[in-house]
């Protein structure tokens, strides 16, 4: 008898690309978060904030906490509907469907966490030069030994998120340890009578401004030392019930690194005067000097080396899972969502932002306007999402999620765009550097729909499925 399945042909199936490993819980997220927020900008930007408003330098943080507190409720409600990665262009794509919002989106948050970790790898180099009396004075020095580390960096996010949040914990700790130094100084001078605590009511601000528009100014400095919360929601994928942890996890991380922030301002400006810790770039060791004489500055110098050094290795995770994320969109051209077979990490994408954080590097300028601006493109990105959350809202999905409030995310977009305007005081170099930067993404842009009309690919529409279910674990 005749084989009747012998001509029918069998389907092929597609090749399924490697999922992401699910290894991050709740402590290793919340290391983390605290990890990502700490870092550069509290122990860069602490003098320059006392500048603008004088002993009151804990007051700029604590508004910039409450700014990024209450756009972190509009990140969950999100980031548990949709537990994938691509953080805030993913919901951008979801609420309005525009793909060139979505593209400018992405690039702004990419460029955001690339700029901050290229920034942190030079201030990484100019201390390890100072650490170790390299003497390397001159700028290709620095360059080099920034271009080898971003390089160590990308092979450590190469080798995994499990490897590189192993990582993360041990540098968080580090960077904790050297806060928590800072902190124990002004405690403990304060208990010998050595501080003087009243500076800490005390306003100094420019001839030219009110005390409200000197803490504006003020609060769009400490705003950077804010951000990095949002960092996490792009490793979704790689967590373990992210619905279910995320919460929590989130909002402890932020009271943490608040309750860090104000105690280091209070220890800073109760032992250095403000026009003192004002000056240069290295406040936190003036306030060691101060403070304890007799403990080796050049071990905090040591300390502060790899607390940078950590800001740029979760930004070069994020920016990573988001160039990953946003291709499985279908926004970004499809050869940067492939995932390496043997690793399971997102190799491409690792490769493409490694190569724009090796350019900027070698180009861009100084740590002040590089971090102003990366908080510029930020809060333009959260006064997004905080209306992406309410248009969102008609949409529903599967399972159980966080909901905010909703006054909360109106206030939050009121807030973050109030911050991006020019009256705020804001360096002006911030606003060309963030147009420089825009304007290469619509390029960009321009140059991706062009390619995807020629071969007749159009971009998916936002999918209102989630991936969040199950997946390996390590």
């Amino acid at each position: 008898m005749t084989d009747l399945t012998a001509n029918v042909s069998t389907p092929k199936t597609e090749a399924v690309e490697p999922s992401l490993h699910r290894v991050m819980g709740p402590w290793l997220l919340l290391l983390f978060i605290i990890g990502d927020i700490l870092g550069t900008g509290i122990y860069a930007l602490t003098g320059q904030v006392a500048k603008q408003v004088g002993g009151v330098v804990w007051l700029p943080f604590l508004v910039a906490f409450v700014v990024a507190l209450i756009t972190a409720f509009s990140y969950l409600e999100l980031v548990t509907k949709y537990p994938r990665a691509a953080g805030a262009a993913l919901y951008t794509h979801k609420a309005f469907g525009i793909h060139f919002i979505t593209f400018i989106v992405a690039f702004a948050v990419m460029c955001s966490g690339i700029t901050s970790a290229s920034t942190a790898s030079r201030a990484f180099a100019a201390n390890l030069s100072t650490a170790f009396d390299l003497g390397l004075a001159g700028t290709y020095g620095v360059t080099l030994i920034g271009l080898l580390f971003m390089a160590i960096v990308a092979l450590v996010n190469f080798r995994g998120v499990g490897e590189s949040v192993k990582v993360n914990v041990l540098l968080t700790c580090v960077e904790l340890t050297g806060l928590l130094i800072i902190i124990v100084i002004g405690l403990w001078a304060i208990g010998l009578g050595n501080g003087d605590v009243s500076r800490i009511t005390q306003f100094a601000i420019a001839p030219d401004r009110t005390v409200f528009w000197s803490v504006i100014a003020a609060t769009t400095l400490a705003f950077f030392a804010m951000v990095g919360f949002e960092d996490s929601v792009n490793m979704a994928e790689e967590c373990k019930n992210p619905s279910g942890i995320f919460p929590k996890v989130l909002l402890t991380g932020l009271l943490i690194t608040c309750a860090i922030y104000m105690l280091v301002s209070i220890s800073a400006i109760t032992l250095v005067p403000a026009e003192q810790l004002g000056e240069g770039e290295t406040p936190l060791l003036k306030v060691v000097a101060a403070g304890a004489p007799s403990f080796p500055v050049w071990i905090f110098g040591f300390i502060t080396m790899f607390a940078v050094a950590n800001t740029a290795l979760i930004n070069m995770l994020m920016a990573s899972r988001l160039v990953y994320g946003m291709s499985r969109e279908h926004v970004l051209p499809p050869v940067l969502g492939k995932v390496h077979a043997g690793r399971r990490t997102p190799y491409i994408a690792i490769i493409f932002t490694t190569l724009l954080a090796f350019a900027l590097i070698t180009f861009v300028g100084t740590v002040p306007a590089l971090g102003g601006t990366t908080a510029l493109l930020l809060l333009c990105v959260f006064t997004i999402v905080n209306i992406a959350v309410l248009v969102l809202r008609r949409d529903t999905v599967g399972h159980s999620h966080f909901r905010t409030p909703t006054f909360l995310p109106v206030i939050g977009a009121i807030c973050c765009a109030f911050l991006v305007g020019p009256w705020t005081g804001r360096d002006p170099v911030q606003y060309k550097v963030a147009g420089v930067l825009i304007g290469i993404g619509i390029l960009l842009w321009v140059v991706n729909y062009l390619i995807n009309r020629a071969i007749g690919r159009k971009p998916a529409e936002p999918t209102m499925e989630t991936s969040g279910g199950p997946g390996p674990v390590n």
